[in-house]
Parts: structure tokens; sequence; C-alpha cells
């Protein structure tokens, strides 16, 4: 991402890659797992939720403005705007339904909310009554000091600033990847990418991210004669929370009936259009491919990293950790190596307690799958 202003501090860090032991053995080549849950929210939305703090705040339009944030989500979504809004001197306030659960209203306020206003039995009817209330109707032009002031909508991941920012992992990961010769015909030093879909935000940003980076290292196949593979990108999902999978199939942007899955942070009942054309029509050098899993694959996966690196993470990440260790991997991307490189992005997420995860391993003790 270009900063117009270098100075404006980022509120989102740079996350560590690690290979993981079991995952690669598991799967047969070099996994690695980029530790999105170490951002200060607990989740990749640090990035991009951030990145549209930060822009609205460096926006001219908004100079000698005193800006107040409105975020309709109870979830990472809904914490990252607090804590971005926090660390870059601004207000923030939260709309939530009454369906939220104690434990991240308790997270919102502590993390600085302005205040957390409990709305409505669904996300749809918090965010409509925040947008009716706080965004639609502005403080008082007419009132001087109340015209300083702006209120700014913050979408959960459908706003092209939010892809900005979950884009900036790319050149991160890129770097932080062992280097590969671009003879063995690849461009970008991974194989294949796998990040979970929830309405798309950290999708759109990781086919952006790629975009950019493989039109800024164009591919030496003229000069070598090399074919340059594609990157494959895993767009994870759970069952009953699988909006992509179903717009795939059906061919058209379709919304869910409801979300049935337990990974409710992957609760999107419709993905962002923006989603949909990417996952049907990616960039040049870029394949897409849905893979969906079950609530307890997704448990494994979050007890995986729980066992193996001490790390807590939500459902809506461990299905993505699951799918890299099994065969939908394989499925997926064929011609894999022992030299093949795979990136998990674990997203985090802070609807998760130790108690939780043991609750899963029980679960899977006792038969669930």
């Amino acid at each position: 991402m270009n900063d117009s202003n270098p100075t404006q501090p980022k509120p989102w860090i740079e996350t560590p890659l690690i290979e993981s032991a079991t995952l690669s053995k598991a799967a047969g080549c070099r996994v690695f797992l980029k530790l999105e849950l170490l951002q200060p929210s607990g989740s990749f939305k640090s990035r991009g939720i951030g990145n549209l703090i930060r822009t609205a705040l460096l926006d001219p339009a908004n100079k000698n403005k005193e800006l107040h944030f409105y975020s309709s989500s109870g979830g990472n979504a809904g914490l990252a705007a607090v804590i971005a809004a926090r660390d870059l001197g601004s207000p923030c306030t939260v709309v939530v339904p009454h369906s939220t659960k104690p434990l991240m209203i308790s997270k919102l306020r502590t993390a600085g909310a302005t205040d957390v206003i409990q709305h409505g039995s669904s996300w749809f009817e918090a965010d409509a009554y925040l947008r009716q209330n706080f965004i639609e109707k502005q403080p008082n032009e007419g009132d001087a000091h109340a015209s300083k002031k702006r209120n700014i909508y913050v979408p959960p991941f459908d706003h092209p600033d939010i892809w900005k920012g979950a884009a900036t992992m790319i050149p991160e990961i890129a770097a932080q990847l062992p280097p590969r010769d671009t003879s063995t015909g690849y461009n970008f030093p991974a194989d294949a990418i796998v990040c979970s879909v929830g309405g798309g935000g950290l999708f759109n940003g990781v086919v952006e991210g790629l975009e950019d980076h493989l039109q800024s290292h164009p591919t030496p196949d003229l000069i070598t004669g090399t074919t340059m593979k594609n990157i494959r990108v895993l767009a994870a999902e759970t069952n009953g929370a699988d909006s992509l999978a179903l717009s795939l199939r059906s061919g058209s942007l379709q919304s869910l009936p409801a979300i049935t899955s337990l990974a409710t942070s992957l609760g999107a009942l419709c993905v962002a259009p923006q989603t949909l054309k990417y996952a049907q029509t990616p960039p040049a050098g870029v394949d897409v491919f849905s893979v969906v899993g079950s609530d307890a694959e997704a448990a494994q996966g979050v007890i995986r990293l729980a066992d193996e690196l001490r790390l807590q993470v939500e459902l809506a990440c461990g299905i993505s950790v699951d799918i890299a260790a099994g065969p939908r991997l394989r499925e997926a991307v064929p011609d894999l190596t022992p030299d093949s490189r795979v990136v998990v992005i674990a997203c985090g997420g802070s609807n998760i307690t130790a108690e939780m995860i043991a609750e899963y391993r029980q679960r899977l003790q006792n038969g669930w799958e």
C-alpha cells in the first residue's frame, strides 16, 4: 500500500511467518503460518479496518474535523475498529445485536469503545439502526461546533480500503518466505495460500495483494521459456456459513437463509459482490478454489494450533488449518511436492477461550464429525 503520509502511525503490525513441522508432515509439503492472531485486536481485521480508519483520518476532506467512527460488528471487526480508532486518537461506537455474547461486549468496552449499543436480533438490524441514526443523520450542520464533527461508517468487510489493508500481508509473506529461483516456474515464493472466508474482506485483500505482486514482479517466461505456474488461493468456509460456495454453485450472488455453523465469525449471509467476482474470474496468475469443511474439522484445526504452538484461535481460523493438513489441500493443489510451500493465514479471532477449546476436544473424542 502506498503511504501518502508515512508519519501517520499504522494501527497494525507486521506479523511473524513460521514453518509448522506437524502441519508440514501431515500435508507432505512445507506449511507456513502467517500469525495474524498477533495483531493488536487479535485478528487480521486490524489491517483492513485499521486502514479504513487511517485513510479517513488522512482524507483532506476531513481535515480539522472531529471524526467519530461507528461499527456494527460485535465480533472481530468491531474490536478492530475500537482498537484502531483508540490508537489513532479517535472515538468509536459499536452497535451490536442482542445476541452478542457478554464476553465480546466486555472486550469492546475494555478496549475503549465510546459506547456499545445493543439493538435488534441480528447484525442486519443493528447495522440498519446504526446507519439510520448515526450515518444518515450527521451532526447538525446548522451548529457551528457540530459542523466540525463527522460520523464515519465502518463496515465489517465490504469496502476497498479494507481490502487494501488486508493486502498488506502479501508483501510481508513474500519477504518472509525463503527466496525461490523463478526458473522453478514461480514468481511468488508460495505455491498456495489458504484463507478463511466470511464476508470476503481477507480473501479480497489476498487476491489484490497477489495481483499487485505479480504486476510488480513481471514473469521472466519470455526470456527463459519457463511457463509460470499460477498461485492457488484456497477459500475456506464451514458448512452452514458457506455463502461463497453457495454463490459459486449458483453462478450469482446468493444469501444463506441462516447461519447454522458454530463458526459464527464466518457468518456473513452473503459475501461482498467483489468476492464472488474474484472467485469466478481471478486476476492473471491466480487460481481460486472453494473448499468447505465441517465445524468438527474446524475444531481439529483449532486444537492442532493449541497443541503444537499454544495458540488460541476461533473455529473460523481453524478450518483453514485443518484444510492445509488434510486431503483437500492435495485435491486443490495436486502437484504438491515436499519442496512446495503453502501459507495458511492464521487469521485469529477473539471469541475463543481455553474452556471452549477443551469443549471441542471432548466433543471430538465423543465422535463429533
